[in-house]
């Protein structure tokens, strides 16, 4: 993920309680980021020509968050009507929607569905604001698999590249290569295929298993071919374990998992993605925001599972990544899985799910996920040790004052005059 935003004056960080997330520990001291990258850390630093300086004084920075599992285009919970949306529509709220996202302290994001070449170009270059977009696409589906929106009343489907649908329709190993392709062709920097049932999809069962194994590892051998990734939405065990034993990279939610999954996360170093934020914001919110009664009914199926499935893994040794997989007006919630994820992990490992751990999914590791030298100097301030008090991370509007991009502070609670 490269940028072409305009350097920014040097800014240089005086004073910090700096949190490496691998060990654990936090370095007191200063910190300086020069053209959007760490340059030098240590006490006493000098600060260049023309650049910012800031007391950090009683505060903690940490590297900018990850959420590895989004839908920035997501403007309603009723996904199926995406599809037939303007796309200029789309678009608008799709930045305000990033916007949010780095005001919460995402300073990287991986879009699994929906978004594309065109809207990680314009926040790469600086027409959008929001975090650095690591995007998939769109998903691929069975027919009457989980991105495929139509009721049982309804024949055709508008495959139409002028509107943001989130998926696409691939039958058949032959048909599953031709998308991975294609979406590969387009810049995808991962591909996702959906191989359960799920909340969202009006006609398949949570419990089912889609795409057959041939299907699956024409997707990983087409992702592989290209030194990408295959992503799988997957919810029960059976589902999870097919995904795992054809080369999938990361399994998505995996509410339902057993004890064969977390064996086989770990022989294929794979990762898991929860995003229990979003069943607890559908449970509440989501026929206010457009998701179907039917949908809406699949919740309860997920929702009390997901606990339990985040408990199996932690205590199995899976890497765990932080995802949210909110949808219109219930983005607001992205930071309360913090709070859900603590019920059940220490903070330094959920701030591990959301920075280093997320890093390696997005093979950008020591790039992003933290501030050691070289990296790119993404940040987030907390006036509250989240290693004592993980929430201060779900209530960023009262606990973190500042969030650092590239270098440049774009979020500044109580800017200097």
């Amino acid at each position: 993920m490269t940028t072409g935003l305009p350097s920014t004056a040097p800014l240089l960080l005086r004073n910090a309680r700096i949190l490496d997330p691998e060990s654990g520990t936090y370095t007191e001291g200063d910190l300086l980021a020069v053209d959007g990258r760490v340059v030098e850390r240590g006490t006493h630093l000098r600060a260049p020509r023309h650049a910012e300086t800031r007391d950090m004084r009683g505060s903690y920075v940490l590297p900018g968050l990850i959420d590895a599992h989004v839908h920035v285009t997501a403007i309603t919970a009723d996904l199926a009507s995406i599809a037939t949306t303007s796309p200029l529509y789309v678009a608008a709220h799709t930045i305000k929607i990033m916007g949010g996202m780095l005001d919460r302290g995402f300073t990287t994001v991986r879009d699994l569905g929906g978004a594309d070449y065109g809207i990680a170009a314009a926040q790469a270059e600086g027409t959008v604001r929001g975090p650095w977009l690591a995007f998939g696409g769109r998903a691929l589906s069975q027919t009457g698999g989980h991105g495929d929106y139509r009721g049982p009343g309804t024949h055709l489907r508008d495959d139409h590249p002028c509107c943001g649908d989130d998926s696409r329709i691939a039958d058949g190993v032959d048909a599953v290569r031709a998308a991975a392709r294609d979406e590969l062709r387009k810049g995808s920097h991962h591909l996702k295929v959906m191989a359960s049932g799920g909340v969202a999809s009006p006609t398949d069962r949570i419990d089912s298993t889609q795409y057959s194994m041939p299907e699956l590892r024409a997707a990983v051998e087409e992702a592989e071919a290209c030194n990408r990734y295959v992503a799988a939405h997957a919810y029960h065990a059976r589902a999870v374990n097919r995904a795992l034993e054809t080369g999938v990279r990361s399994i998505e939610h995996g509410n339902l998992i057993d004890d064969r999954s977390v064996q086989l996360l770990l022989e294929h170093d794979a990762f898991l993605v929860p995003t229990l934020v979003t069943y607890w914001a559908l449970a509440n919110e989501g026929p206010g925001f457009g998701l179907p009664e039917d949908s809406h009914r699949k919740v309860n199926d997920v929702l009390d599972a997901g606990l339990a499935a985040l408990e199996r893994a932690h205590r199995g040794g899976v890497t765990l990544v932080y995802g949210s997989d909110l949808l219109g007006g219930m983005h607001r919630h992205q930071n309360e899985e913090f709070r859900i994820r603590a019920r059940i992990q220490p903070p330094i490992d959920v701030i591990r799910a959301a920075t280093t751990n997320a890093a390696r999914l997005l093979g950008q590791e020591g790039s992003i996920g933290t501030l050691t030298v070289g990296a790119r100097a993404d940040a987030i301030v907390l006036d509250t040790d989240p290693l004592q008090n993980l929430a201060a991370l779900a209530d960023p509007a009262l606990h973190m004052p500042l969030v650092i991009q590239a270098g440049a502070i774009t979020h500044d609670r109580h800017p200097t005059t």
